[in-house]
């Protein structure tokens, strides 16, 4: 079953991989719901966790890179952190 909420962002948790993708004008839209470190994608500000898309984390959201991070990096995505993450996805 995909949560609502999550399809409303553009999020879907489905099998075998979820790969966020959303354009920075749809997240500025959905600001709100969205984390403000990953200024470029709409990841959720207090969801489950995301990954970056081909690298070895568990997900169960995973994004595909790179994306700009700001600030904290609360989903540990700019792993050196540069201000860039999921560089290598």
């Amino acid at each position: 079953m995909v949560n609502k909420s999550l399809l409303k962002l553009g999020l879907v948790l489905s099998a075998p991989v979820a790969v966020l993708s959303v354009p920075a004008n749809i997240a500025s839209a959905q600001s709100a719901q969205c984390h403000p470190s990953y200024p470029d994608v709409c990841l959720p500000l207090n969801g489950p966790d995301v990954d970056c898309a081909g690298g070895s984390g568990n997900g169960p959201l995973y994004v595909r890179g790179p994306i700009r991070v700001v600030g904290s990096d609360p989903y540990r995505l700019d792993a050196d952190n540069d201000g860039i993450g999921c560089e290598r996805g």
